[in-house]
């Protein structure tokens, strides 16, 4: 049985993970029986094995209006089954004892404090998280790997998720997961394992499974299709706790990882992401957190992420973390007192994802039309020095090829576009324009620059440019620093959300 591994080797093999979640029922003694007795079972076996525990400040995740609500389920369960923070050491520790890998999945950001604290060896994202950017900024700030299941999500929040972890280079799984508990085999659909593995070529994946616990053959299918992480809700039935319907006992689990050594092939529907399950969907909004006004908010206000705090649970209607994003702009319609719920009917949400979607393809195109070749998988920056809604007019998209003690970039004007004027106080530039016809200004004089042209721009020279039809521009110059570029409008300069950065395949 494994023991605990440096981070570049965790997912180098079939992987294991058992799911303690609330099933230490708030007893520690419980907890480290439960531990003990899964220890003897997995010792048999030539896998990897994990402990996973849940982490949630019950202090702040749960609304304070909510606190103590017995006919709540979830609210009920969390508060009945909470552990100090030693407690949660004690398993721990424990589990390391026993030669597991350890994990936690977080519900919140201090949660995520603790796992670091903890050094835990891995993070667990939930399906109900898979989409809480709040969070997952957060999360990606530790040095722990992840893996993250995606019940109940969509092509599109795939690819976002997945190419969000990309460009922050985490190291990440993902799992299809299903959150049915427990989940009818007509529901099982192991064959989207076929459909992640197509389109992430390169991501590891997995599957986290809450069928019958006496069900032997799926875990063997999902083998098949090539799953190398599995997740199970386990359990040890005492007369004091019983176990519930989907999660397994160490025989069952024994049976389980008997079956795991063999493979079956049995499919089903794979070539496409499923439809979304409504009711599955709803059941995991019920999981989210909802966003509450931190203070008063008046009227017209733009709300920034210091005036909200998200708790659970969210109400009917309301905009959870999950709709809280880089993208997203929410404007006050009427006066929202301290701790209400921000929804659709007291505040207007505005989500540019589709427009930073439109420039990167308009990019795309020009990038094939001027048969300029880029590397495959670019930085690539956007600049809307007044806002995404004047980005045709006044904006540039940037792609960094190189930013070491030199640097090297394309700027790209689509048609129409101009460069506001600004001066560098240590770089130094030479651009270089590889297509369309340039209008440079440099301290207010004028010249005009067409493909093969270089010119240098040196420090302190302030310069701005536009383009009638698009151009490309090759920028060579000394290393690039986020905080040297000045511009003649202070209004620019002032604009912290000016720049949206994203990593993105151009081929």
């Amino acid at each position: 049985m494994s023991t605990a591994l440096p981070t570049l080797e965790l997912f180098s093999k079939p992987l294991f993970v058992l799911e303690m979640a609330n099933n230490h029922m708030g007893d520690v003694e419980h907890g480290i029986a439960l531990i003990r007795a899964f220890g003897e079972v997995c010792r048999k076996f030539p896998f990897r094995f994990a402990f996973k525990l849940q982490y949630r400040n019950l202090d702040s995740f749960i609304h304070p209006a909510m606190r103590g609500r017995d006919d709540l389920k979830y609210i009920k369960r969390f508060s009945e089954t909470r552990l100090q923070r030693e407690q949660f050491d004690a398993l721990v520790a424990e589990m390391r004892a026993n030669g597991f890998l350890c994990m936690s999945t977080p519900f919140d950001e201090a949660s995520v404090e603790v796992i670091e604290e903890q050094a835990l060896d891995c993070i667990k994202i939930a399906s109900c998280s898979m989409s809480d950017w709040p969070l997952l900024e957060r999360v990606v700030l530790s040095q722990q790997p992840l893996i993250v299941s995606t019940a109940g999500s969509t092509t599109e929040e795939l690819d976002r998720l997945v190419s969000f972890l990309t460009h922050r280079e985490k190291k990440f799984a993902i799992l299809h997961c299903v959150g049915e508990y427990p989940t009818p085999d007509a529901h099982m659909h192991l064959s989207q394992l076929d459909y992640l593995r197509r389109r992430y070529p390169g991501v590891r994946v997995g599957f986290s499974t809450h069928e019958n616990p006496d069900n032997t053959d799926i875990v063997k299918i999902a083998l098949a299709k090539g799953a190398r992480i599995f997740e199970k809700h386990v359990g040890l039935p005492t007369d004091q706790y019983p176990l519930n319907a989907y999660s397994a006992s160490p025989q069952q689990v024994e049976n389980w990882l008997r079956a795991a050594q063999t493979a079956l092939l049995l499919c089903g529907e794979g070539e496409q992401r499923l439809p979304v399950n409504q009711t599955e969907r709803d059941s995991l909004r019920s999981l989210r957190r909802g966003v509450f006004a931190r203070r008063p908010i008046a009227t017209g206000e733009v709300v920034h992420e210091h005036d909200i705090y998200f708790a659970f649970p969210p109400q009917d209607e309301q905009f959870t973390a999950n709709d809280w994003s880089k993208y997203a702009t929410f404007t006050a319609q009427v006066d929202i007192p301290t701790d209400a719920a921000l929804s659709s009917e007291n505040t207007q949400r505005r989500d540019v994802r589709d427009k930073v979607w439109e420039i990167v393809q308009r990019v795309r195109t020009q990038l094939r039309d001027s048969h300029v070749v880029v590397p495959g998988r670019v930085d690539l920056e956007i600049s809307h020095h007044y806002g995404l809604e004047h980005f045709d007019e006044i904006g540039l998209t940037m792609l960094t090829v190189v930013n070491r003690g030199y640097c090297k970039k394309l700027l790209m004007l689509l048609p129409g576009q101009q460069h506001p004027e600004q001066f560098h106080e240590h770089k130094e530039e030479t651009f270089h324009v590889l297509h369309g016809e340039l209008r440079l200004h440099l301290d207010g004089v004028e010249r005009i620059c067409r493909p093969g042209d270089v010119v240098t721009v040196e420090p302190g020279v302030r310069h701005a440019f536009r383009s009638d039809d698009g151009a490309i521009i090759e920028e060579l110059s000394s290393t690039h620093y986020s905080n040297d570029s000045f511009y003649s409008d202070p209004a620019i300069n002032a604009n912290q959300d000016r720049k949206t950065l994203l990593s993105y395949w151009m081929d």
